[in-house]
């Protein structure tokens, strides 16, 4: 394999499924066994507590909440958490959050308010309790468009994006690093599958994508990255289209070029190369792991293979 290859892992995704989290906590010792570039720790199953046993069970590799929904908690309890793992984690911790969706806030019975403003001011109280707390982790924002982009590089210390179109990559990863430092932290969760069969890969995909295909702040977001056509065909089905069979109607109606712009399939050869493509881009990929053959576990295996 190649050097390059082997200095440039992806960061890897984890959820702490439920039963399944002491496997989940040996799947990421052996991450950091390899040399993974860091966990990503996504909010099913309980983010924080899975960054919790991170601290303890690991040494060297870096984790972060990708992401914690900020409505879950107060800023003022988000900050003492994030602070204690940061500090039992001896600075290898940072905190994602972002503003979830529009379902998420509903079942919680959350009153919003506009989401920049709510996630500025939710920054902004989690570093005036610092003094009670301690040390605040690095601090990442979930963006898609450029505004929370922006924002990102003026309060945080990285951006974090899922399911970006690579395409569109390059001006924003552009007008992130013009406006901060080189410290600034860019990644991408990007959905991931190993296989030689290409439209099964893709099948994992469709499925994976279509409940974000209901979400409007990501229909905007592609159709903003030049995904217009897509996003009418998401629409026409979302508005003719019974519930029962709206994700039915989802799949079939995404075209493999939309598909193959925000996920990455294929050979072994071939996904490490698309990951190596996401590197000099100026982003961290997170490889976000399905499989055609079974579920996390094996889908993270076949994450492993690519790099021994």
């Amino acid at each position: 394999m190649p050097k390059s290859f082997q200095q440039q892992i992806p960061a890897l995704s984890l959820v702490a499924s439920p039963t399944k989290r002491t496997a989940v906590l040996e799947l990421a010792q052996e991450a950091e066994r390899l040399g993974v570039a860091g966990i990503a720790c996504p909010s099913l199953g309980g983010t924080m507590g899975l960054c919790t046993s991170l601290a303890h069970c690991t040494s060297s590799i870096r984790f972060w909440t990708s992401i914690q929904p900020m409505y879950y908690s107060h800023p003022v309890e988000a900050g003492n958490a994030a602070a204690h793992i940061h500090e039992i984690a001896a600075g290898r911790f940072a905190f994602g959050i972002g503003v979830s969706h529009g379902a998420v806030t509903k079942r919680l019975g959350v009153e919003t308010g506009k989401p920049l403003a709510d996630i500025e001011r939710y920054v902004h109280e989690m570093r005036a309790n610092e003094r009670f707390s301690g040390a605040l982790p690095p601090i990442y924002l979930a963006t898609l468009r450029d505004k929370m982009l922006d924002l990102a590089t003026t309060i945080a210390d990285g951006a974090i994006w899922a399911n970006a179109a690579f395409s569109a990559i390059h001006h924003q990863a552009t007008r992130a690093r013009k406006a901060s430092t080189p410290a600034f932290f860019l990644s991408n969760m990007i959905p991931t599958v190993v296989s030689e069969d290409i439209e099964a890969a893709r099948a994992v995909h469709r499925k994976t994508l279509a409940g974000y295909a209901t979400l409007p702040n990501y229909r905007n977001y592609w159709r903003q990255a030049g995904h217009g056509i897509q996003m009418d065909e998401f629409e026409a089905a979302l508005a003719t289209t019974s519930k029962e069979h709206l994700g039915e109607r989802l799949q079939s109606s995404m075209t493999d070029e939309w598909i193959d712009d925000c996920t990455i399939s294929g050979s072994p050869s071939a996904v490490r190369e698309k990951f190596l493509r996401w590197y000099d881009a100026g982003v961290t990929p997170i490889a976000v792991m399905s499989s055609t053959s079974g579920g996390q576990v094996t889908a993270v295996r076949e994450f492993f293979d690519l790099w021994r």
